[in-house]
C-alpha cells in the first residue's frame, strides 16, 4: 500500500470535483476546493474521520468495498479507479466480461436527472449505481451479493422480489428478463460469468428454463412498467434504456407516464422517505 500516494490522489480528485457534478449545492461560504471531506463522506456511505485519515496518510489498508465507494464518490474513471486500487495494494475490479463499475459519464447523468428515477445497471443485470429517486422508489439495490447481485436471479429465486410490479405483469417481465440476458449471453458466447448465471438458473428455476427453451432474443430499449411502493402504491412509469457503445453498461430512466398521478406519486414518495423493499 502506498499510503502517501494514495492521499495526494484522494486530496486531488476531492478538489478537482465541483459540488454540481455530483449534484450538490455550492454554498454560499465554500472555501475549500472542489468538494468537502464530509461530502466525499456522504457520497460514498462512510465516515469524514475516516476520510480524512486516508487523506493523511494514517488509516489501514482500505477494502476493496471502501475503493469502490470512494471510486463512486469521487466519480473516478475506469483508469482512475484501477490506478486507486493499485495505490491501496488491492487488485482492481476485473474489466474484461461484466463491469462492476458504474462509468464516470452515467455517474453523472445520474447526479444531473435529480428527481428523475435513474439506475446504471450492468449488461447481466447487475445494479452499478442508483440516483436518490431510484433509491425511494425500489430500495437499495447495489448492496447484493452473489448471484443475487443480478435482477434475473432474484426474479426466478425470491417471490418477495416480484411484489415490486402488479402480479398480472409478472408473465410480460419474466419473459423481457429472460430475452434481454439470451441477448447478453449470445453476444458475450463463451463468457464463464454468463454460463455460469444461465447455468445455475436452469438449475434453480423451472419458469427460467422453460423461457430460456424458447429462445426469445430481445434487448431491453423501452418499456412501460407499473411499479408497486409500498409507501404510495401503483406508478406507472416509461422506462428508457441508453447503452453505452461497448453494450456493457446502461443507463435507465424511468419518467412518469403522462395522464397518470405518477408525478404527484413520485412528488409524494420523494416527502415520505425511504422504502424497504428489497433489502
Amino acid at each position: 500500500m502506498q499510503r502517501d500516494d494514495l492521499a495526494d490522489f484522494l486530496r486531488r480528485r476531492r478538489e478537482a470535483i465541483r459540488p454540481a457534478d455530483v449534484g450538490l449545492a455550492e454554498g454560499p461560504r465554500r472555501r475549500t476546493a472542489g468538494l468537502r471531506r464530509e461530502e466525499v463522506a456522504l457520497l460514498a456511505g462512510m465516515s469524514t474521520d475516516y476520510v480524512v485519515r486516508l487523506e493523511q496518510g494514517r488509516s489501514a489498508q482500505p477494502s476493496a468495498q471502501m475503493l469502490s465507494a470512494l471510486a463512486r464518490a469521487l466519480r473516478l474513471t475506469e483508469d482512475e479507479r484501477d490506478h486507486l486500487y493499485h495505490l491501496a495494494g488491492q487488485q482492481p475490479p476485473r474489466s474484461p466480461g461484466g463491469a462492476t463499475h458504474a462509468r464516470a459519464g452515467l455517474l453523472r447523468m445520474l447526479d444531473l436527472l435529480g428527481d428523475t428515477p435513474a439506475t446504471v445497471v450492468s449488461d447481466l443485470g447487475e445494479t452499478l449505481a442508483q440516483n436518490r429517486m431510484a433509491t425511494l422508489l425500489f430500495g437499495d439495490q447495489t448492496s447484493f451479493r452473489g448471484d443475487r447481485r443480478f435482477h434475473a436471479w432474484r426474479w426466478f429465486t425470491d417471490p418477495e422480489w416480484r411484489q415490486v410490479y402488479p402480479r398480472e405483469d409478472a408473465e410480460h417481465h419474466s419473459r423481457v428478463t429472460v430475452a434481454d440476458l439470451r441477448a447478453t449471453a449470445a453476444r458475450r458466447h463463451g463468457d464463464s460469468d454468463v454460463d455460469g448465471l444461465v447455468h445455475r438458473l436452469l438449475a434453480a428455476s423451472p419458469q427460467f428454463a422453460a423461457l430460456w427453451g424458447e429462445h426469445e432474443v430481445a434487448v431491453r430499449r423501452s418499456d412501460r412498467k407499473r411499479i408497486v411502493n409500498r409507501q404510495v402504491g401503483v406508478i406507472h412509469m416509461d422506462c428508457e434504456t441508453l447503452v453505452t457503445p461497448d453494450l456493457g453498461q446502461k443507463l435507465l430512466v424511468l419518467t412518469p407516464q403522462p395522464g397518470t398521478d405518477a408525478a404527484e406519486k413520485l412528488a409524494l414518495l420523494s416527502v415520505v422517505g425511504l422504502t424497504h423493499f428489497g433489502g
